[in-house]
């Protein structure tokens, strides 16, 4: 048997085996249900995602701490994934400098076939397993950084490649996958394998599977924000505000967090030079913005600790 057929063979072996290539019967008449019911019925599917995500809370804190800490040495969070996956580590990364006031290099998202593929499929990237090395490589991977590989069938080449050569550098290694026992996960420190099981349209891996990345890369970047001093009292403190709107969020959180009115509030941000976290140490402590700052450094930006040291 040539070559060719006997990998064809194997992989239709491999796949065989996977949760989420799996199909249902009971689904084969879904082009005939009215579209309340196809509705109702798609909605049900995804009721099961956020419990599995729970089953997985002990693996996602570890990798919370583990990013952390990692953060805290000067360290990134680097994700890599193809297709689907690989689009969410991009938009969580994007969505970091403006949510939180993270430099850009601090999250970073990778994605097999590069920028164009955010945009379009580029074929056969996903299955290159040299890519993601050669990315890590130029980016100057080191042991205080962290790579997430996220990959719903758990054996996309691309992210194994990755994730081995990441765990040979030290850096922490955390792998989001839809199936147990995948190898991706044998590739990690720290293996998330959240089972969502077969998809809505069998194969499509973007629904149960990508709403469950969505949810475990949420968490994992929020939360180990939250514990950087991100935020205060669950509001964000550290967003850049590039826009009205935000502009005007700005002033509304300092307003509701520092009890005070609206044009009290727009004057201590333009004392803080728009900083809504040094406007509430100003307001909470009565310091002039150098004050502040330096209180704010020295608590390593921990607005709450920096209060307590003013006080």
């Amino acid at each position: 048997m040539p070559n060719d057929d006997i990998r064809l063979q194997e992989l239709l072996e491999e796949l065989a085996h996977l949760g989420t290539e799996a199909s249902t019967t009971e689904r084969g008449d879904l082009d005939l249900l009215p579209t309340p019911d196809l509705v109702r019925a798609m909605n049900t599917e995804d009721r099961g995602v956020p419990d599995a995500v729970a089953a997985r809370t002990s693996e996602i804190a570890a990798a919370v701490d583990g990013i952390t800490e990692r953060f805290r040495s000067g360290g990134r969070l680097i994700y890599i994934g193809a297709g689907t996956a690989g689009r969410i580590g991009v938009l969580d990364a994007s969505e970091c400098p403006p949510t939180f006031g993270t430099e850009p290099s601090m999250v970073v998202g990778l994605i097999a076939g590069g920028e164009t593929a955010i945009r379009s499929a580029v074929e056969d990237a996903e299955d290159d397993v040299d890519a993601a090395e050669a990315s890590l490589r130029e980016l100057g991977l080191t042991e205080r950084d962290t790579v997430v590989g996220i990959s719903a069938s758990g054996r996309t080449p691309y992210v194994v490649g990755g994730l081995r050569f990441a765990r040979g550098v030290g850096a922490l290694t955390v792998a989001i996958a839809s199936n147990e026992r995948s190898a991706i996960g044998a590739e990690a420190s720290i293996p998330i394998e959240v089972i969502t099981g077969p998809e809505f349209i069998s194969g499509s891996t973007r629904l149960k599977s990508g709403t469950a990345q969505k949810l475990v890369v949420n968490m994992l970047t929020t939360l180990s924000m939250i514990k950087l001093g991100k935020t205060y009292r669950g509001v964000m403190v550290d967003l850049v505000a590039t826009n009205e709107k935000l502009r005007a969020r700005s002033i509304r959180t300092v307003s509701q967090l520092a009890g005070v009115d609206v044009e009290t509030a727009s004057d201590a941000l333009a004392a803080a030079d728009g900083s809504v976290k040094l406007a509430l140490l100003m307001l909470a402590s009565g310091a002039d913005a150098d004050a502040a700052a330096s209180a704010l450094a020295r608590a390593d930006g921990v607005l709450r600790e920096a209060i307590v040291a003013l006080a």
